[in-house]
Order: structure tokens, then C-alpha cells, then sequence
């Protein structure tokens, strides 16, 4: 999808990498205050709390399309809801859990790249990569209902019982206004003062907002009242060797039941979705 950025991985890694090691000897810093913009509620100022570091314990394994560029998953109802991208192949599924198999199935216009998706009441909100749109579907049947716009590039989305969650693939996050999809509040996420960019897929999770890092198998769990990150998780590893194919792409896709409190991953092209269990380390 996106290409280069090495050079801003290894500073984002390094980043992160320095947050946690502060965070770990007990050093704390004043975070950066978030940026203020025309339609932006600032963020508290609070001094962050040192980082968490989680490893991921694999708890289950469930099969997933490896034809499947996922851009957004979320949890509803016992099946697994996923928003696929590439032009030409981009679509909205129902998928079973347990077996993988697809259910419901709505293809998206082919000028649409998209990207992430969130339940909101009885509707599906997606967005589009570069093209400024996002997209209301019906959750039952997939009908599309209506479009609206936005500013920039769309990547991950998710809803918390107030708001729409978006991230752009900066280091900021957008709160959107559920029904007239207006910006009503932006807050810029950092790592003990250092922003974190790259946001990609978000998952709204008992009060905190989860977030994958594009091109890292990094996880971040982050404050929305500051935009702090107040715990960091390390995915690697979930995939075994025989996994592997030439299609397999990065890390991206975060669902949760709150009903049992599952999490689950995958990414794109990956021929596997996992529940996971975030086991803190000690340190």
C-alpha cells in the first residue's frame, strides 16, 4: 500500500524503544502539548505515567483468507467484520470465526482503496485511502447508505460510546462527530514526549484506545483524555515459518469482544487470526 519509510521506522522504533527503557527506570518527561487546530479540544497535560511492556501469549487460532489485504476488523455478535484494500479488491466482509469462511460479502466501487471500519449503532463507517470519502453501510444486509468527506488520507477507524476514532497515518488522531462525521477534537499521541507516528488500525478497548504501527509488529495502548502511550506490546512471532507466503504483508487488524473479553489480530494477507493474551513484563 504505502511504500519507503524506513528511515522513519527505525526512528519510530528507536523512539519507542527509548520510551519504554525511561519508562522502565522510572524517568519521566513533560509530553509534548497536543496540537492545537481550528477544530481541535486540547488534551490534558498530565505527566505520563511510565510504559507498560506486554509480550502477546497466543490463547487461540483461528484460520483467515490469506487473499485478504486487511485494513479494519472489528468484533460484533460472534462474527469477525473486516474491511479489505487494494483498489479493485477492496471490500466488506462477515467472516465465521471459527472457520474463516465468508458469509456476507459487499465489494466496494473500484476508484475506492479501503481502509479502516467501525460499528456505529446499525451501521458500518469505512474510510478510503486517498480519496477523502468515507462510506456508511447497513450492518445486515451491507447496503450502502450515504458518503461523507474528510481532509487528508484515512487509515484505521474505531468508536468509542461518544465518538468516531480516526487516524490519518500521523502521528495524531481525529475525533469525529458520529452523525455529522464533523472533526470535533484532534489529539497528538506520544511515547513519554516523543510523538508515535504511523498510526495505523484502532480498536476502542475498555476505555483505551489500541493502535497498530504501520511496518512494525508494535501495539500501543494509548490514553484518549492526553494521548499518551501508556503501554506497549510486542507482537512478533505469531506467525510460524511454515505461515509464511510471498504475499504476506504487516501486522494490522485489532477486534475485541467486550462480552469475553477476546482480542484478537491478524494482518494483511496472513493466513492466520489469532486471540491473544497481552502477558505484562516485569521491569
Amino acid at each position: 500500500m504505502r511504500s519507503g519509510a524506513k528511515l522513519m521506522l527505525k526512528r519510530l522504533v528507536l523512539a519507542l524503544c527509548c520510551a519504554i527503557a525511561l519508562a522502565s527506570c522510572g524517568v519521566e518527561e513533560t509530553p509534548t502539548p497536543v496540537t492545537a487546530q481550528p477544530t481541535v479540544e486540547l488534551a490534558g497535560d498530565a505527566k505520563p505515567a511510565p510504559i507498560k511492556r506486554y509480550r502477546a501469549k497466543i490463547i487461540n487460532t483461528f484460520p483467515h483468507d490469506p487473499a485478504a489485504f486487511t485494513q479494519g476488523l472489528f468484533f460484533h455478535d460472534g462474527f469477525v467484520y473486516e474491511g479489505t484494500g487494494r483498489r479493485g479488491q477492496s471490500a466488506l466482509r462477515k467472516v465465521e470465526l471459527e472457520t474463516g469462511r465468508v458469509v456476507q460479502q459487499q465489494a466496494l466501487d473500484n476508484k475506492f482503496f479501503g481502509e479502516g471500519i467501525a460499528l456505529w449503532q446499525d451501521q458500518i463507517i469505512g474510510l478510503t485511502w486517498q480519496s477523502g470519502i468515507g462510506l456508511v453501510h447497513s450492518l445486515d444486509f451491507f447496503e450502502k447508505r450515504e458518503t461523507f468527506f474528510y481532509s487528508g488520507e484515512g487509515w484505521g477507524l474505531t468508536a468509542s460510546p461518544t465518538d468516531l476514532i480516526m487516524s490519518d497515518g500521523s502521528s495524531s488522531l481525529r475525533f469525529l462527530e458520529p452523525e455529522s462525521f464533523a472533526e470535533r477534537a484532534r489529539i497528538l499521541v506520544t511515547a513519554n514526549g516523543t510523538p508515535v507516528p504511523k498510526l495505523n488500525e484502532l480498536e476502542w478497548i475498555d476505555g483505551l484506545i489500541y493502535a497498530n504501527i504501520w511496518q512494525t509488529e508494535i501495539l500501543v495502548q494509548i490514553d484518549p483524555s492526553t494521548g499518551n502511550v501508556i503501554g506497549v506490546a510486542d507482537l512478533s512471532g505469531l506467525l510460524a515459518q511454515e505461515d509464511m507466503h510471498s504475499e504476506i504483508d504487516v501486522l494490522n487488524g485489532i477486534a475485541y469482544d467486550p462480552a469475553t473479553k477476546r482480542l484478537f489480530v491478524t494482518g494483511k494477507n496472513w493466513p492466520k487470526l489469532f486471540e491473544i493474551e497481552l502477558v505484562k513484563i516485569d521491569g
